[in-house]
């Protein structure tokens, strides 16, 4: 019962923290983040008594950390069952030169950080870091956009028809596969015994891709358009299997459970979507919202801002420094250089560099393998709530100077094409 009293206290404190910052105009993550941050060793814990200890003492943590997982793995399904590679391919001309600056000028002054991070922060636990893996690492964390947050604030500041709105979108997409698939990499480095236990690693991965695209995929279609309004009541159930089994599998060939459940939502039916938002994702969707701030806890514990004087405190700012350049400059000067209006090009960097939850899912594959100690993960876990706290005040700020809108061709509201909604 002690487990259910802690998701309880956690459920409560977590809904008063988001309503709190809703007043603030801030998504939800962002009260999310804070409300573990609080019942941490950061707050919480520095009352009398120890009160994190009391509260959520190690044998409880576990058991969190299992209902944590389930929670990101059906979140990390809502992800890749969002991707749509139409809309990658419909922008592909205009965005490509900007999406690939959106990636690679992050992930390069990233790993320029990690390299000179490394000589302090490259020994956790007392067990030296490989250079490449640790560079590799921090490269891809830094590069990461929120599609879910992402979204969510496109769609409350009305861009979703605009051209800046559809571009980020597409972007950002494309960002997810991308540092997913080399995020993959890396946690098959950090995990695979030798060079051929890494090129196993590869080999079984390929392999699981090809099945889940030309198996997998199809055997899902046909058991879609098989499926009567008889089954709806029951269709939530085996796709929940399909992802902790996919998950699963992901996980025992050494890539991490997470890719396993993305995976599963890329290879979703997109036929029947009004039978498949209705009998699966909506009720998948709603058990992990309800499941997430139990992550939000369990990351908050690993979260000691304490630690963050002296040094650390400047590398935190470097963090956010670089952070910003990379992916708000990455985006914005190219954007403007391929002729973009000034504030569209503004709005477009500010959107990209929103990193919200999903980057609080890399930050925390990090920490499991032993990428990351305390210190630079609080750094890390700072850096993501400034990144995507500072984008809605600065994008109502500048909207509000573009305005009128029509004015605007790249923030001009189009026809909506078609609706998208988000947690």
């Amino acid at each position: 019962m002690t487990t259910v009293a802690g998701i309880g206290l956690i459920l409560v404190v977590v809904t008063a923290v988001i309503l709190l910052f809703r007043l603030l105009r801030q998504p939800a993550v962002i009260g999310e983040i804070t409300a573990g941050i609080l019942l941490g060793p950061s707050v919480l814990g520095l009352l009398p008594g120890d009160l994190t200890e009391v509260l959520f003492p190690e044998e409880l943590r576990s058991h969190l950390s299992v209902v944590a997982q389930i929670g990101v793995l059906l979140f990390l399904f809502i992800v890749g069952w969002e991707f749509s590679p139409a809309s990658v391919r419909r922008h592909r001309r205009s965005a490509g030169l900007i999406w690939l600056s959106s990636m690679a000028t992050p992930m390069v002054l990233g790993t320029v950080l990690a390299w000179l991070l490394y000589p302090h922060y490259g020994t956790v636990g007392g067990r030296p870091l490989e250079l490449s893996s640790f560079v590799l690492y921090l490269g891809v964390a830094m590069s990461i956009t929120a599609f879910p947050v992402l979204a969510r604030i496109i769609a409350e500041h009305r861009l979703q028809t605009s051209r800046v709105g559809a571009l980020a979108l597409a972007m950002a997409a494309a960002d997810d596969v991308l540092a997913w698939s080399v995020l993959a990499v890396v946690v098959a480095l950090v995990t695979a015994a030798g060079a051929s236990g890494f090129v196993m690693v590869i080999v079984w991965s390929m392999l699981y891709v090809a099945v889940m695209l030309w198996v997998v995929r199809p055997l899902l279609a046909f058991a879609v358009r098989r499926a009567g309004e008889a089954a709806r009541p029951w269709l939530a159930m085996p796709a929940a299997a399909g992802v902790l089994l996919s998950a699963y599998t992901t996980s025992t060939i050494g890539i991490h459970a997470i890719f396993g459940a993305f995976m599963f939502g890329l290879v979703m039916p997109r036929s029947s979507p009004g039978l498949l938002r209705s009998a699966v994702r909506e009720p998948l969707e709603r058990a992990g919202t309800l499941l997430m701030p139990v992550f939000f806890v369990v990351t908050g514990l690993s979260v000691d801002l304490t630690t963050l004087s002296g040094p650390t405190l400047l590398v935190t700012v470097a963090i956010i420094a670089v952070a910003c350049l990379g992916k708000l400059g990455g985006v914005a000067i190219p954007a403007r250089l391929s002729g973009m209006s000034t504030n569209g090009s503004i709005v477009l960097g500010l959107l990209m560099n929103t990193r919200g939850l999903t980057e609080l899912v890399i930050l925390n594959v990090g920490l499991s393998l032993g990428l990351l100690n305390t210190q630079l993960f609080s750094a890390m876990v700072v850096m993501a709530v400034v990144t995507t706290a500072m984008a809605s005040p600065l994008l109502t700020l500048t909207l509000r100077r573009a305005k009128p809108l029509t004015l605007e061709p790249d923030l001009r509201l189009d026809p909506p094409v078609s609706a998208l909604s988000t947690r």
